[in-house]
C-alpha cells in the first residue's frame, strides 16, 4: 500500500479525560491527529488502574483506549499550569472534555474563556448524562448508561438475586464515535467560516439511539391499533419491538451446529426457498413457504424441531460454505474467545502486536483502499511526553520551562530526560 498523509494531519487535539470517554481522542488520533492528554501530576488518569486483565502491571483499558497519545502533567489547580493549558487550546482546533460536565468551567478554562482566545476552537464535552437534565451531575459508571437506556437487562441467579450479566457495553463505546462525527462536521464549518462549536455528547444518549428500535417501537404502540400494526407476516399481531419479539422466531434464530452454534436468517422466501432446495427438502418449502419478506415463522414448533435436526447434522464450517453455495443467509455465533480463530476476524482486524502497543489491540474498523492508517504510539505514562511538548508544540525556552516547574505547573514531575522517567512518572 502507498504511504500517504493520514486524513487528520495537522490537527491538534488536547484532551482532558479519565476512563473510557478518552476513547474519542484515540479515535481520532487514529486518523492522524495530534492528541495530548493532559493528567494531574502524579497519578495521572486512574484508568490505568481500572478493568482486567493488567498487561504488565497496567489495565488494558488504558492501553486501549490512550494509544496513540502524548502525555503532558499540568496540574489544573495550579495558575501556572492553567496558563500553559490555556496556551495549548489556543494553538489546538479541539479540546475534549471527558469528565463530569462543567469540569473545566470550574477550574476557570471553560469553553467560554477558551473561545476568547481560540474563537475556531471546538469544545466536546463527553460525559455520562450530558451537560443539563435532572441526572446532570449524578455519579456513574459504564454500565448505568446502558441500564437507564434498557440495554443492559438485570439477569437473576437461582435465589432471585440480579445480577450484571455478561454484554458488550454499548454507551461508552458508541458516545465517542457520535462525538467523533460531530467533531468532523463542526471543524468543516469553523474552517469555513471561523466559527467554534461546544459539543455536548452523553453516554446516556448514545446507549438510548442505538437502542431506538425498541424505543421507537414501544412509542408508536401507544398509538391505535388501526395505525400501527404488528408485523403483517404475524397476521397483525403486536410482537414485543427489537429483539425481545424474537423468543419464538424460527426461520431467523439461533441453532446449534455439529460442533457449535450459527445462526439462520432466511426471513425472505427466497432464501428459505434456497435452504430448502439446497438441503434436498422442498417439501418443506411446500408445506410453509412463508411470506415474501420478513416472515420468521414464529411459533412454528414442527418447523423449528425439524431445523434443529438439519442443522445439528454439518459442522459450522459446512454451514457456511452451503450458505455462500445456494445463498441463503448463515452466520457463525462466536464468544470472545472462540472470534479470535474466526478466519474473518484475523483477516479484517489483526492485532497489533504487544511489543508495539502495549498489549495485543484490534486496529480501529476502518479500511482504506490503497492506503493504511497511521501507525497509532503506545498509550503514555502520565506526562511522559512534558518536555517535548512544552518544547516542540509550545516553544517553550529552557528558563520559561524552569519557571514554570518552580511555579509548579508540572506538580513534581522531573523533566530532566536523563533522570529515571518510570521513577519520576510513577504514581
Amino acid at each position: 500500500m502507498s504511504e500517504s498523509s493520514p486524513f487528520l494531519e495537522g490537527l491538534r487535539v488536547v484532551e482532558c479525560s479519565m476512563l473510557e470517554p478518552g476513547t474519542l481522542g484515540m479515535v481520532l488520533a487514529g486518523f492522524g491527529a495530534d492528541v495530548i492528554k493532559v493528567e494531574q501530576p502524579g497519578q495521572g488518569d486512574y484508568v490505568r488502574q481500572m478493568a482486567w486483565p493488567f498487561v504488565d502491571g497496567v489495565s488494558l483499558l488504558h492501553w486501549h483506549v490512550n494509544r496513540g497519545k502524548r502525555s503532558i502533567a499540568l496540574d489544573l489547580n495550579n495558575a501556572a499550569g492553567k496558563a500553559v493549558f490555556v496556551d495549548l487550546a489556543r494553538s489546538a482546533d479541539v479540546v475534549i472534555e471527558g469528565m463530569r460536565p462543567g469540569a473545566l468551567e470550574r477550574k476557570g478554562i471553560g469553553p467560554h474563556e477558551l473561545h476568547r482566545e481560540n474563537p475556531r476552537l471546538i469544545f466536546v464535552t463527553l460525559s455520562g448524562y450530558g451537560v443539563d437534565g435532572p441526572y446532570r451531575d449524578l455519579p456513574s459508571h459504564g454500565v448505568a448508561y446502558d441500564a437507564w437506556a434498557g440495554v443492559a437487562r438485570p439477569q437473576f441467579d437461582e435465589e432471585g438475586r440480579p445480577y450484571i450479566a455478561d454484554g458488550t457495553p454499548v454507551g461508552t463505546r458508541t458516545a465517542p464515535v457520535w462525538a467523533a462525527a460531530a467533531v468532523m462536521a463542526a471543524l468543516i464549518r469553523a474552517r469555513a467560516r471561523g466559527q467554534g462549536a461546544v459539543i455536548d455528547v452523553a453516554q446516556t444518549d448514545a446507549a438510548a439511539i442505538t437502542n431506538w428500535l425498541a424505543i421507537e417501537g414501544e412509542k408508536a404502540y401507544t398509538r391505535p391499533a388501526d395505525h400501527v400494526t404488528g408485523n403483517p407476516s404475524d397476521r397483525g399481531v403486536r410482537r414485543a419491538p427489537g429483539l425481545a419479539g424474537m423468543e419464538d422466531a424460527v426461520r431467523y434464530q439461533f441453532y446449534r451446529s455439529r460442533d457449535g452454534m450459527v445462526l439462520f436468517m432466511a426471513s425472505e422466501r427466497e432464501f428459505w426457498r434456497n435452504f430448502c432446495s439446497g438441503i434436498g427438502r422442498t417439501d418443506l418449502f411446500s408445506r410453509y413457504p412463508g411470506e415474501r419478506y420478513a416472515d420468521h415463522a414464529r411459533g412454528n414448533d414442527v418447523l423449528r424441531a425439524e431445523l434443529e435436526e438439519i442443522f445439528a447434522t454439518r459442522t459450522t464450517a459446512e454451514w457456511l460454505e452451503f450458505a455462500n453455495r445456494v445463498n441463503t443467509p448463515i452466520c457463525p455465533v462466536n464468544d470472545a474467545k472462540s472470534i479470535l480463530s474466526d478466519e474473518q476476524f484475523a483477516y479484517r482486524l489483526p492485532f497489533e502486536p504487544a511489543e508495539e502497543a502495549g498489549a495485543d489491540l484490534m486496529p480501529l474498523p476502518v479500511h482504506l483502499v490503497g492506503e493504511q492508517l497511521p501507525r497509532m504510539r503506545k498509550a503514555p505514562r502520565v506526562g511522559e511526553h512534558t518536555a517535548e511538548i512544552l518544547r516542540e508544540v509550545l516553544g517553550y525556552a529552557p528558563e520559561l520551562v524552569d519557571g514554570l516547574r518552580i511555579d509548579g505547573a508540572f506538580g513534581d514531575l522531573d523533566l530532566d530526560p536523563d533522570r529515571d522517567v518510570d521513577r519520576d512518572l510513577s504514581s
